[in-house]
């Protein structure tokens, strides 16, 4: 009966061969679809196109100096439990009396543990745990210069690309002029020598732009390296970079210094200082031990001993040393605090001024000064082509507006750069420990 409704209107039931069969072909389908999947995108895929996020993200995630930077702050996490316990016990297995006929011995099987009567185990304990999170916290300053780095390779690398785009330009303007110079030549109303200084123009850019080539290759390889790749990987197009003004800088300043990790970093080592100046204050305070176990004599038999002593601290010379070399670190840390605070503003407001001037440049070339070039060269070729300005008029139009277009290139990756270094100042990208 079940047969026969397996093969009914050949309908494939649960539980039948044909059934199983089909599972199988749909779960060898899907791990053929997720095999392919995962081989079209690596681990180290970048997406297309590349953005300034991206760049962001990517690098805090693979660049190796930030994973070292944080490996160190884990082992320094685990320094307070390791300076703050109490020494380890001895055992002492005593024969205190043996006699020369061996009839019997006094001994013992002590017990000894040494322990401070101050509070030095604490502050030893808190100045280790406000070093870990200094050292924590300038991982963050790594995270930062490495952030700051694989910005700054990205907008080089778009200033060759966007230079590789003007030199085709130039090279295509070339071919154009070698062509019109070559039919005014064969019309017999331009000399050879503009044909000549035509193609020669035209072989000049052409050069330039072969060799570009090599400056791509090494400015990809430069951003593969600061984002922790390998540095043969392809890097993917870049994303345009939108123009947004800044902030106040006086909102950026005091942003700065909220968020900067170095301050934080200053502020934990002042109190590591102050943990160790209470630390070595508390050296005036004597050691103590106590030892105890079993013991046995000869005359009365098994007992008891006990023994409890105290050091002496009569070295006080060097103790305060100690507290006054304590004392001096915690003055350097304070010094240190408001010099970084002085310094950070500067960065800051230098910073934004260099901004606001790359700004000012990139704006005016790209929308006063070159097209105006063009349109000068527009009408120096038309011109030429009517035979009333010579050659070397449109190579001069031209060349001006290749050097305009090479200097907002130029002006543009500076822009990019001053943005990248505002953002270092101010202490914005990058994930990092925080305070």
């Amino acid at each position: 009966m079940t047969s026969r409704r397996q093969r009914r209107r050949g309908r494939v039931v649960v539980g039948s061969p044909a059934w199983a069969s089909f599972v199988s072909a749909v779960l060898a389908l899907v791990a053929g679809f997720t095999s392919r999947s995962a081989h079209g995108q690596p681990r180290d895929a970048l997406p297309t196109p590349l953005d300034l996020p991206a760049v962001v993200q990517y690098a805090d995630t693979h660049r190796a100096e930030i994973t070292a930077a944080l490996a160190e702050a884990r082992a320094l996490a685990q320094r307070p439990a390791i300076v703050g316990a109490l020494p380890d016990p001895m055992v002492m297995l005593s024969a205190d009396h043996i006699p020369v006929s061996g009839m019997g011995v006094d001994g013992s099987l002590l017990v000894q543990q040494d322990f401070p009567l101050s509070g030095v185990l604490g502050a030893r304990r808190r100045a280790a745990a406000s070093a870990a999170e200094a050292r924590r916290l300038r991982a963050g300053e790594t995270v930062l210069d490495v952030t700051s780095e694989a910005l700054r390779a990205f907008h080089m690398l778009s200033g060759v690309r966007r230079m590789a785009a003007v030199l085709d330009g130039q090279v295509a303007l070339a071919e154009d002029l070698t062509r019109i110079a070559t039919a005014r030549y064969a019309a017999g109303v331009a000399p050879q020598s503009d044909v000549l200084r035509a193609d020669t123009e035209r072989r000049r850019q052409a050069t330039r732009r072969a060799a570009l080539r090599g400056e791509t290759v090494a400015a990809e390889a430069m951003l593969n390296a600061a984002l922790g790749r390998s540095g043969d990987l392809p890097v993917p197009a870049l994303a345009d970079v939108p123009d947004e003004p800044p902030a106040p800088v006086e909102a950026l300043v005091a942003e700065a210094l909220r968020a900067r990790p170095e301050l934080a970093s200053v502020e934990a080592t002042r109190r590591q200082y102050g943990s160790e100046v209470e630390a070595m204050r508390s050296m005036y305070a004597p050691m103590a031990f106590i030892r105890a176990g079993p013991s046995t004599t000869m005359s009365d038999g098994p007992g008891v001993m006990v023994m409890v002593g105290v050091s002496v601290p009569i070295w006080r010379s060097r103790l305060a040393a100690g507290v006054e070399e304590a004392r001096a670190m915690g003055a350097m840390a304070d010094a240190e605090l408001r010099g970084m605070r002085t310094m950070i503003e500067g960065e800051v407001r230098a910073a934004h001024g260099s901004l606001d001037a790359a700004r000012v440049r990139a704006a005016a070339l790209r929308d006063e000064v070159e097209p105006q070039a063009a349109q000068t060269l527009r009408a120096t070729i038309a011109a030429y082509a009517a035979g009333q300005a010579p050659l070397v008029a449109v190579i001069e139009a031209a060349v001006s507006l290749r050097m305009t277009q090479e200097e907002r290139v130029m002006v543009e990756v500076e822009l990019g750069i001053a943005r990248a270094r505002l953002g270092r100042a101010v202490g914005r990208f990058g994930r990092g420990p925080q305070p």
